[in-house]
């Protein structure tokens, strides 16, 4: 796959050019110049509550086709094949974690996130004034320029310095990690889906389709979810009604209730990522499967707002991709599910 096929899926965090160490006024939010795991520590993070289930739907669980081989497939990601898998009931969130959500959590815990322990995170460059662009060029990412490793950026302030969610609490929150979810999740009762829940909640129920709503991006004209329109990177033309991150319940629902399971903000499950590993089929590829025991990446599901049906169009439910488990990005989130 050229690395264009990869455009809107921001590279690891080892991936950055490397930032100087900046020291912030205290109460700036995001604070610099530590590295992940320092000072990070809060003793209840793991006292899980007891897991309530407002806000989420029971899904009855059961045997359904995961996967996708059509012409739109990567191969490369391991979309296929098409295989019949079974999963167990569980409880899934009707949307994305919000900010507001997120922001009960470390006023509740004090948790710093990965991003705000490495002092930055990845910025799409789109959403930054084009006098900060400039001053940022040497901050891009290599062959992926519309990538800004921003100082200061995390979920507190979105697009660094200056920023704020103020106006964004019912946003999904973003510049978290695949670890800063799990996190989240031990403090909430919950956890992570496996891909295979995910993709299972994302069908809605219907089979065999290309996105959560049928085989059309846009049924009557209608947009479904919220992706990039125009041309990538320079121009988006917001079509669907948004340029970047839209409102969690945003967009019609999908057949067993849930919100932007495809489009808005890539989300975390808990599998490791390997583009082989459930070809075979065995029982733990086919039956509650979890993916494989250890590897580099996290599985990341639904695409996000960047997502052009000219060069990344995963935003199709069969489709993955991953990311390091302690990389924070401007277009990735997570929900949870519980056991039943």
């Amino acid at each position: 796959m050229s690395e264009s096929s990869k455009s809107c899926c921001a590279p690891p965090a080892s991936a950055a050019p490397e930032l100087p160490k900046v020291s912030l006024p205290l109460g700036d939010g995001c604070r610099t110049g530590m590295a992940p795991g320092e000072g990070g520590a809060v003793e209840n993070i793991h006292e899980a509550r007891a897991g309530s289930t407002e806000g989420m739907v029971q899904l009855a669980g059961g045997t359904f086709w995961m996967g996708n081989e059509d012409e739109d497939a990567w191969p490369e990601d391991g979309e296929g094949p098409v295989r019949q898998v079974r999963v167990d009931p569980f409880w899934i969130d009707v949307t994305t974690v919000t900010n507001a959500q997120f922001a009960a959590f470390v006023e509740a815990t004090g948790y710093r996130t990965d991003s705000e322990r490495y002092g930055w995170s990845y910025v799409f460059a789109g959403q930054l004034p084009a006098s900060r662009q400039r001053k940022l060029k040497a901050q891009t990412v290599q062959g992926l320029q519309w990538w800004v490793a921003v100082e200061g950026a995390c979920w507190r302030k979105p697009e660094g310095s200056g920023s704020n969610i103020k106006k964004r609490l019912d946003h999904p929150v973003i510049h978290v990690s695949w670890n800063d979810a799990i996190a989240y999740c031990q403090w909430a009762g919950k956890r992570l889906a496996t891909e295979a829940e995910w993709e299972y909640a994302a069908r809605g129920g219907l089979e065999r389709k290309k996105y959560c709503w049928g085989d059309e991006l846009t049924p009557e004209g209608k947009h479904r979810c919220n992706i990039w329109q125009g041309d990538f990177p320079d121009k988006n033309t917001a079509e669907d009604g948004y340029a970047w991150t839209a409102p969690a319940r945003s967009f019609r629902a999908n057949g067993y209730g849930l919100y932007n399971m495809a489009g808005n903000v890539w989300q975390w499950v808990g599998d490791w990522f390997d583009a082989r590993w459930h070809v075979p089929a065995r029982p733990d590829t086919r039956e509650n499967p979890r993916g494989p025991l250890s590897g580099t990446n996290k599985v990341m599901r639904g695409g996000s707002f960047l997502c052009h049906e000219s060069y990344c169009n995963r935003y199709r439910v069969g489709a993955r991709t991953s990311n390091g488990p302690d990389t924070g990005t401007t277009n990735c989130g997570f929900r949870c599910v519980r056991d039943v």
